[in-house]
């Protein structure tokens, strides 16, 4: 039996689409996961369920409002891939030494932006030197 958790966790995400078979198959295409029988992108410990409404626009309004970030094992790879199926960049694949990571934007078939970051070696000790420094900041202000 699975052990209930003890805060929120997400389990979804419902992206609405105008259309979306359409957008559920460009998911399928540019990360390689099939939907399951209900209809969900498994994308880690997160599903992403693309449906249809008709509250919606053809296109994100502000695509930037939310972003969906995919951890990818392979940024350059991934990055490949969605050269060929002929995506549009809105930044391409970058190291970003300050944070230890590939980055790069797409801007998927309804508009909204989506992320591709791969976590290397070198993030970790940067997290490790921002915890330090966050922690001692809370220090000198409780004192």
């Amino acid at each position: 039996m699975a052990e209930r958790p003890s805060s929120p966790v997400i389990g979804s995400i419902l992206l609405a689409s105008a259309d979306p078979a359409a957008l559920r198959s460009w998911y399928e295409r540019a990360f390689g996961v099939a939907a399951d029988v209900d209809g969900f992108l498994q994308l880690g410990d997160v599903g992403l369920l693309i449906d249809g409404r008709d509250d919606v626009a053809a296109r994100a309004a502000e695509p930037a409002r939310l972003i969906l970030n995919l951890h990818v094992p392979d940024a350059r790879a991934a990055a490949a891939r969605l050269d060929e199926i002929g995506v549009t960049w809105l930044a391409e694949l970058e190291y970003r030494p300050q944070g230890g990571a590939w980055f790069a934007t797409v801007i998927g078939p309804d508009g909204n932006y989506v992320q591709v970051i791969e976590i290397t070696d070198a993030y970790w000790p940067a997290r490790q030197e921002r915890e330090q420094a966050q922690a001692q900041a809370q220090a000198q202000a409780q004192a």
